[in-house]
């Protein structure tokens, strides 16, 4: 089976690697990938974005099925245009993904189905945010671009003077362009954060293992939002109660609500969920495997991907078994310095091995290229190192102990990954 991975992350390289390791997959071929990824499959200059380019190399390659990995090719329709040209694809169709790419629509579809999440409302005018933020006058209170922002459209402001900053710049100023037409002003939940990815066939649900993200820049979660700084895999305040509490809540609804839609989910669904002293509310939902969630995941998973996903794209997932691990893991990301503000990148990679490191231990490449003679930096987050081990104790340690021997100019990493959780 020859397999088309579209992205160019270490989400993706995580994916190509767990695809690879079912003798059933024969080749993996990714567009436009990495540098990294280019060790492990043929890539191929066409952008993530690039619809109709997809569709012909999809064709031209003979692909069995391509996997739409990344969120803005799902919002604009890839799959639904891979599907109608007869082409086998992994991913929702665009008006499912809507759940992700519109925060108003995710909103809206939990108060209507009674999903439990933080009170809010919606504003496509500045002022009248504004005057709602000033009259509630509760804070922190958190205000989200409507539209996808690459994981950084939410800000979580402790006063007047923060909500307005977020609200113009989002709204006036479009920081994040179109995706700030409409902002999401919606009270701030306390009690740890819990990601929880899924696959799902648009009517069975299957859970899988729970990680916990770590969202902003600097230790002692501090600075500004990112798209992730490193995870561990299993969440260790995500009990057996709490995911049964979860599954009759949040997940079979979630699934039950995008049915009675119209826009049933076939894919990966991603709940970032609040445990709240209320019980676990949701924060927001992907449409896809999360980066860097998929780097600790994965690693976990004993069933054959390829199997899932031929089960997820025929909607048989009531037959399989999904079996997992026992063991723990953990992901640090190495970014560029000044991440996720301005960067420079082009930075030659020393260190880094061909087998991982280390045993157990795991590079996936998120933003790299090849100079000819070395990996280079090519983006604001550049590596996920990740080690297994037999707990969260030894998976953390031999995940640092691998960031320890790799260095590039300005590196810049999180020295509390997990921490919270030991």
């Amino acid at each position: 089976m020859k397999i088309l991975m579209v992205g160019s992350g270490g989400r993706e390289h995580a994916l190509v690697r767990k695809l690879k390791e079912s003798g059933r997959v024969t080749e993996v071929i990714c567009a436009p990938g990495n540098a990294g990824i280019s060790r492990d499959a043929e890539c191929f200059p066409v952008a993530a974005a690039d619809i109709q380019g997809i569709v012909a190399l999809a064709v031209e390659q003979k692909a069995d099925i391509v996997f739409v990995a990344p969120d803005d090719p799902l919002a604009a329709g890839m799959v639904d245009a891979l599907e109608e040209a007869g082409i086998k694809a992994y991913g929702p169709r665009a008006a499912a993904a809507e759940i992700e790419s519109s925060k108003v629509f995710s909103k809206g579809l939990m108060k209507k189905y009674g999903i439990p999440t933080a009170d809010y409302e919606v504003f496509e005018d500045p002022q009248t945010a504004l005057l709602y933020i000033k009259s509630k006058n509760s804070y922190p209170v958190v205000v989200k671009a409507d539209g996808l922002a690459l994981g950084k459209g939410v800000i979580i402001a402790q006063d007047y003077e923060g909500a307005e900053k977020a609200v113009i710049s989002i709204m006036r100023d479009k920081v994040f362009g179109a995706s700030g037409n409409k902002v999401v002003v919606e009270e701030f939940l306390t009690g740890p954060e819990v990601s929880v990815l899924s696959f799902t066939d648009g009517e069975t649900i299957l859970p899988m293992v729970s990680s916990m993200d770590h969202k902003k820049a600097f230790d002692g979660d501090s600075g500004p939002n990112t798209g992730g700084m490193g995870t561990i895999s299993p969440n260790p305040f995500y009990s057996e109660e709490v995911a049964r509490l979860c599954m009759d809540t949040i997940f079979k609804p979630t699934i039950e609500a995008m049915k009675k839609e119209g826009r049933p989910f076939k894919g990966c669904l991603y709940f970032g969920l609040m445990l709240t002293e209320n019980g676990p509310k949701v924060i927001e939902y992907n449409a896809r495997f999360g980066d860097p969630e998929t780097q600790v995941v994965l690693p976990r998973l004993k069933t054959p991907l390829i199997d899932i996903v031929e089960a997820t794209i025929e909607e048989k997932l009531s037959t399989i078994n999904v079996e997992w691990f026992d063991h723990a893991c953990a992901c640090v990301i190495m970014a560029s310095g000044g991440y996720p503000a301005g960067y420079e990148k082009g930075y030659p990679i020393t260190g880094l091995l061909g087998d991982g490191q280390a045993p157990g231990v795991a590079v996936y490449h998120s933003g790299t290229a090849f100079d000819g003679n070395s990996f280079v930096t090519n983006g604001g987050r550049v590596l996920g190192v990740t080690a297994t081990g037999k707990d969260l104790k030894e998976a953390i340690k031999k995940a640092y102990e691998g960031v320890a021997s790799i260095t590039f100019r300005n590196a810049h990493y999180r020295k509390d990954i997990g921490k919270a959780s030991l």
